[in-house]
């Protein structure tokens, strides 16, 4: 009977531990990524931003989307705008470097001054937690959905919410992303 016990405790416990993990992750600001210097951080370093969440390739036929979202980056980042490149080699090889080789493409070939972070799988059974939030309809319910290719776009308010969701092909000077932008920022200024 002790046993019995015991083994219903076990149970008892490790179901709460189960419950607890599950929830950690109720949010955006719950989630741990780490910078492209190894540097782990939580997402809750952004909160209170808009951000624009993309995943990039160095040797994609859409690289030179860097350009324009560091033009957009500049252009809002003193009203809250954050860009947040997460390189992933899911899309036919399309980023096989190191992060120290990713590093310094962004920064030689684009200049790149916004925040890039370590390579991560952005799909598959090894999907990072940040674009597992992003893509599943439980937490994303309007913008759900597998990423199609390198430079998919996320807009997250800056109370972490999903706001809109871009397509490869939808470069960030497109008007479409330029408007969600200041609309975001806009609520933000109101608020403030």
């Amino acid at each position: 009977m002790i046993k019995l016990n015991q083994i219903a405790w076990i149970l008892v416990i490790m179901a709460s531990v189960a419950c607890s993990e599950r929830n950690k992750m109720n949010t955006l600001y719950d989630i741990n990524v780490d910078t492209i210097n190894g540097k782990s951080i939580l997402m809750d370093e952004y909160k209170g931003k808009t951000i624009l969440i993309v995943n990039t390739a160095s040797r994609c036929g859409f690289t030179g989307q860097y350009e324009g979202l560091q033009t957009i980056y500049d252009k809002y980042k003193d009203q809250g705008l954050v860009v947040l490149a997460f390189p992933s080699n899911n899309f036919m090889g399309q980023e096989p470097g190191s992060n120290e080789s990713i590093a310094n493409f962004c920064s030689t070939r684009f200049n790149i001054t916004f925040p890039i972070f370590a390579k991560i799988d952005v799909k598959g059974k090894n999907q990072h937690p940040l674009f597992k939030w992003l893509t599943s309809k439980e937490t994303n319910p309007s913008f759900n959905g597998a990423l199609t290719w390198n430079f998919n776009k996320f807009l997250i308010s800056p109370e972490g919410e999903i706001i809109n969701r871009f397509g490869s092909r939808t470069t960030p000077k497109n008007n479409k992303i330029i408007v969600a932008i200041e609309q975001s920022l806009a609520k933000t200024a109101l608020h403030n």
